[in-house]
């Protein structure tokens, strides 16, 4: 039996091993398992340089970013719905304040006129007896309605004697006087709330020949 025959066998010598980077001595058989999770988790990376790595690693974070971006589109998307619903529920609430406030002006308004259309009925009842107490009784009649104007904020313009104002009167005829610009007879009376027009006075108007 020779020498050879009775050296004891060393264990660490019969296993292949890599050195790594930082002197870890890894058998070859767990560095290829490792090569091989490498490969399979992202294919074809081993085979890329450093730039074609930095380029990759520049794209994903611009897909996440993508990702991101798209979380706050969906985000925005869902706020705008809900100001929109939002906005449509005011202007319904809006609409129906102001039919609300339209149908009470007409109401006041007509519960006002009605203690005139009193009053020019029973002007006519007693004309149709009585002719000539028709006239007193329309005239009294016309007083009031004037009155309920005042009250609604509304203002007569247009009398006789009243200089004339375009802003206020439309002249229908224009006649020789004694001054320029004189209403001289009234076709129908105007009306006027504050600075806002609401009827102009059709009149006539004198100018110096």
């Amino acid at each position: 039996m020779t020498d050879d025959q009775h050296k004891p066998t060393d264990r660490t010598d019969t296993a292949a091993k890599t050195v790594t980077e930082d002197g870890l001595d890894i058998p070859d058989t767990e560095a290829d398992n490792m090569a091989e999770d490498a490969e399979t988790a992202f294919p074809g990376m081993d085979g890329l340089d450093e730039g074609m790595l930095g380029q990759v690693q520049e794209m994903m974070a611009k897909l996440e970013r993508a990702d991101e971006l798209e979380k706050e589109n969906a985000d925005l998307k869902g706020r705008l719905a809900r100001l929109a619903t939002d906005f449509d529920s005011y202007r319904r609430r809006t609409q129906e304040d102001v039919n609300a406030a339209q149908g009470q002006g007409v109401s006041k308004a007509a519960e006002a006129l009605m203690p005139v259309y009193d009053d020019m009925d029973r002007a006519v009842t007693m004309g149709a007896a009585d002719p000539a107490k028709l006239i007193p009784g329309m005239q009294a009649v016309q007083g009031k309605i004037l009155g309920v104007f005042a009250g609604l904020g509304l203002e007569a313009t247009g009398k006789e004697g009243e200089a004339f104002d375009p802003q206020w009167h439309e002249a229908l005829q224009v006649v020789p006087g004694d001054e320029d610009d004189v209403i001289v007879q009234v076709y129908q009376l105007g009306f006027r709330m504050g600075d806002r027009l609401v009827r102009p006075a059709r009149v006539v108007v004198s100018r110096k020949g």
